[in-house]
C-alpha cells in the first residue's frame, strides 16, 4: 500500500497543495486530475520521490516496488530496447549484472561461488529466467518488433521510444505502477491493449492523463487537484463529472437560501431592534444570523471556457459533394457525399493525409484530379491542426485580432466573446503573437464560433486543450445542429459527436454511419 500523510508543497507563494491524506490501494486505478498548474505531474513526482514535500510524508509497504514510466526519451539512448525494458526493474538488472559478471571473472573463487548461488536463488525469485521473454512479449504488444530488441535506443523515433518507456514502466509487475500521459502518442489499437492490459492488472495504479475514455476504462477512483487540496473520489471520470457538477450546484442553492434568509434576518433586526415588544424576537434572530453559514468558496483552478455553435443561415439540400479526388503520396480515387445532420469522423493511419484532404477542401491546395462542389447554402469554418499563419509575427492585441473576423468591431462586444473562451480584463489585451498554444486554440475557437458557420472542419482540436476545455468543446460540439468534419485523437469526443465514420488511407476503406467505438470494435478487434 502506498500512503500520503500530511504533504504539504509549494513554490514561493503558489501553494499546490496543503495537507494531503491518502491511501492507494492494491487492485485500485487511480486518475489524478485538475487544471492545468494544478500539480498532477508535481504530485506523481512526489510520490515517485523524485521530489520532496515541505511537509509531510510518503511511505510504501516494506518490499513493494513502484515503477515510474519515464518521460526523458534519451536517458537510455546507449542501452539496448531489451535491456532498457529490462531496468524497470533495477534490483533484477543489478543481480544480473554482478551474476555476469561473477562468471566472467577467469578466478572465479569458492567465495564467489557462494555469491553466485545466493544470486542465483534472488534471481529465480524475481522470475529472472523468464525476463528476456517477458520483455520481448511487452515490446511486441506495443509495436517494437523484434528486429529492434537488440538495436540501441538512440536508433529508435520518438515514437518507438516512447512504447520502449512504456513497457519498461510495465515490466517485472511492480506493485504502484506511476503513469504520466501514458496514452501520448499511442495508436488506437495500442491505446486499447494498454486499457485491458491495465484492467486485469492487479496491484496498484497511478495515472495522469487528458484522455477521458482512457480514464474511464481504467480508472476506479478518481482524485481531484483543486482548491489547494486533493480530494479522492470512488468511480471514473464522468462519475467524478458528473459528482463534482451536483456537488456544486447544490452547494450554491444552500448559499443562494441562506443569504436570502440571511437579508431577511437583518432587515427584521434593523427594523425591530429598539422595539420592545419585539425585542426578544430580534434578538432571537441575531442567534440565528450568527449560526448562519454561508460558504466562503475558494477560487477553483478549474475554468471551462463556453463553447457554443450558433449558425443562421439554413442548410439546403446540397451540402458537400467530392467525387474521385486524387493528391499523389495522400490518396487516390476519393469519393464521398455529405447529408444533413451528419458529423463525420475522418480517420487516417497518417494524420499529413487528413490535413491535406481538408486544405484541399478549403481551396488552400490543388487535388491532381477529381471535383469538389459545396452547396449554395453552405458557409465553412476550418479548424487547422497548424494555426501558426494566425498568430505569427501578429502584433495585435487580442481584441484587435478577433476583430478581424467580426461583423461587429465594437470592443464591448469582441470582449464578451473573447471572455467565453476566458479572456478577461487585461488577459483580452495581451498581444496575439505571445499566446501559448492552448491560448490559441481557444483565440481560434472564438473566431470559428462568430464566423457562424453552418459547416464546421476540425483537424486535431483538442491538441495543446485541458481537460476543462476539451469537456466544454465536447458539450459545444455535440450541441451543434449544423454538419461536420472532424478528425481527433480523443476517442470521447469522436464517439460522442460523431454519426460516420469515414476511414483514408491511399484510398477510402471504410465508410459506415456508426459511432466512433462501433467502427473501433469492427476494425480494430
Amino acid at each position: 500500500m502506498l500512503q500520503v500523510t500530511g504533504v504539504s508543497l509549494q513554490y514561493g507563494s503558489k501553494k499546490l497543495f496543503e495537507d494531503v491524506n491518502l491511501k492507494f490501494t492494491k487492485g485500485n486505478c487511480y486518475g489524478i486530475i485538475g487544471a492545468n498548474g494544478a500539480g498532477k505531474s508535481t504530485f506523481l513526482k512526489v510520490l515517485s520521490g523524485e521530489i520532496e514535500p515541505q511537509k509531510g510524508f510518503v511511505s510504501l509497504d516494506k518490499n513493494e516496488r513502484m515503477s515510474v514510466l519515464q518521460q526523458n526519451q534519451n536517458m537510455y539512448d546507449n542501452e539496448t530496447v531489451l535491456r532498457t525494458v529490462m531496468m524497470g526493474y533495477k534490483r533484477l538488472v543489478e543481480v544480473m549484472d554482478e551474476k555476469d559478471a561473477l562468471y566472467a571473472n577467469p578466478d572465479f573463487s569458492e567465495e564467489d561461488g557462494i555469491r553466485a548461488a545466493e544470486l542465483e536463488s534472488e534471481f529465480a525469485e524475481m522470475n529472472g529466467y523468464d525476463a528476456e521473454f517477458q520483455a520481448a512479449q511487452l515490446l511486441n504488444a506495443l509495436e517494437i518488433g523484434e528486429e529492434w530488441h537488440y538495436a540501441l535506443m538512440s536508433d529508435l523515433d520518438a515514437k518507438q521510444k516512447v512504447r520502449v518507456l512504456l513497457a519498461q514502466a510495465l515490466f517485472g509487475d511492480p506493485d504502484v505502477l506511476l503513469l504520466d500521459e501514458p496514452t501520448n502518442n499511442l495508436d488506437i489499437k495500442t491505446v486499447r491493449w494498454l486499457e485491458n492490459y491495465l484492467m486485469d492488472f492487479e496491484n496498484t495504479i497511478i495515472i495522469v492523463s487528458h484522455n477521458r475514455h482512457f480514464l474511464n476504462k481504467v480508472c476506479t477512483n478518481i482524485c481531484d487537484v483543486d482548491f489547494g487540496k486533493i480530494n479522492m473520489y470512488v468511480g471514473n471520470y464522468d462519475f467524478w463529472y458528473q459528482t463534482s457538477q451536483l456537488l456544486a450546484r447544490q452547494q450554491k442553492e444552500q448559499n443562494k437560501k441562506a443569504e436570502q434568509r440571511a437579508k431577511e434576518l437583518q432587515e427584521f433586526i434593523a427594523r425591530f431592534a429598539a422595539n420592545a415588544s419585539k425585542s426578544r424576537q430580534a434578538t432571537s434572530r441575531k442567534k440565528e444570523l450568527e449560526k448562519l453559514t454561508i460558504n466562503d468558496f475558494k477560487p477553483s483552478l478549474r475554468k471551462y471556457p463556453y463553447i457554443d455553435f450558433k449558425f443562421e443561415k439554413d442548410i439546403g439540400n446540397d451540402i458537400l459533394m467530392v467525387e474521385g479526388l486524387s493528391k499523389e503520396g495522400y490518396f487516390a480515387d476519393l469519393s464521398f457525399t455529405v447529408q444533413h445532420d451528419e458529423k463525420i469522423g475522418i480517420v487516417s493511419d497518417k494524420s499529413t493525409t487528413l490535413t491535406m484532404l481538408y486544405d484541399i477542401l478549403m481551396g488552400k491546395e490543388q487535388p491532381d484530379k477529381g471535383t469538389i462542389r459545396w452547396g449554395k447554402t453552405i458557409s465553412v469554418s476550418y479548424f487547422p491542426q497548424n494555426n501558426n499563419e494566425y498568430f505569427q509575427n501578429c502584433d495585435l492585441n487580442l481584441v484587435e485580432w478577433l476583430s478581424q473576423y467580426s461583423n461587429d468591431h465594437y470592443e464591448e462586444y469582441l470582449r464578451g466573446w473573447l471572455g467565453r473562451m476566458l479572456f478577461s480584463g487585461e488577459e483580452a489585451l495581451k498581444k496575439a503573437k505571445v499566446l501559448s498554444g492552448g491560448e490559441k486554440v481557444r483565440c481560434m475557437l472564438a473566431k470559428m464560433m462568430l464566423e457562424g458557420s453552418n459547416f464546421l472542419i476540425f483537424d486535431e482540436p483538442t491538441n495543446h486543450l485541458d481537460l476543462e476545455s476539451i469537456t466544454a468543446l465536447n458539450n459545444g460540439l455535440s450541441n451543434y445542429k449544423g454538419c461536420m468534419l472532424l478528425t481527433s485523437h480523443d476517442q470521447e469526443l469522436m464517439n460522442t459527436v460523431c454519426n460516420r465514420i469515414i476511414e483514408i488511407n491511399d484510398k477510402k476503406t471504410y465508410d459506415r454511419q456508426v459511432t466512433y467505438d462501433e467502427y473501433v470494435d469492427e476494425t480494430h478487434a
